[in-house]
């Protein structure tokens, strides 16, 4: 029998809606457990925002839905709120590597975050924001929007703005340093 279509594939999945504010709680070690009791292998989590660095022969479609569903049934949550992305770590190594120009270079000066959209697409998105110049800049990209605001100015933000548009429970954001790093973690993993 052909192993070939069952091989472990490395995914980073991006929860929505967990661990913020203080609710919809999920603790990263249960997490890890209710994932581990769902099949999928070498699991891991980076902070307690609904990152997972996990092994699986499944395809994304598949592990969104087989957590997207286990999630409220583990834990006391608001599902409505919850979204699950999958991603390759190619998927996630493109994101990186086609950012915008000097995007996450200068921490100090700018916060630089990675809004991951959840089956829609940039252009359907980018007319919802509505930066302030010399404030914020946002970028379309391949499944995401790159959004950054000058730290010193960042009261003046107009991105939280986003948030009334109902687009915004088909976003997901990650800072910048927290996407490099998962794509690090998944990285030392062996498998696809």
């Amino acid at each position: 029998m052909s192993t070939e279509n069952n091989r472990m594939t490395t995914h980073v999945v991006l929860i929505r809606g967990i661990n913020v504010g203080g609710k919809n709680k999920a603790p990263m070690a249960d997490l890890k457990a209710c994932l581990e009791r769902l099949g999928f292998s070498n699991v891991s989590t980076y902070i307690a925002s609904g990152n997972v660095i996990l092994e699986s022969d499944k395809s994304a479609d598949e592990i969104s839905t087989l957590i997207e569903e286990a999630l409220p049934a583990s834990f006391k949550l608001d599902d409505e709120l919850i979204r699950v992305l999958v991603l390759t770590r190619a998927q996630l190594r493109a994101v990186i590597d086609n950012k915008p120009q000097g995007f996450g270079e200068q921490p100090e000066k700018y916060h630089s975050d990675v809004i991951f959209l959840i089956g829609i697409d940039s252009a359907q998105v980018m007319p919802k924001f509505s930066p302030r110049a010399g404030v914020d800049a946002i970028w379309p990209g391949d499944g995401v929007i790159y959004s950054q605001r000058l730290s010193a100015q960042r009261t003046k933000s107009r991105l939280n703005r986003i948030m009334a548009a109902p687009e915004y429970k088909l976003m997901t954001i990650r800072n910048w340093n927290t996407t490099t790093k998962l794509l690090e973690i998944a990285e030392r993993t062996s498998h696809g």
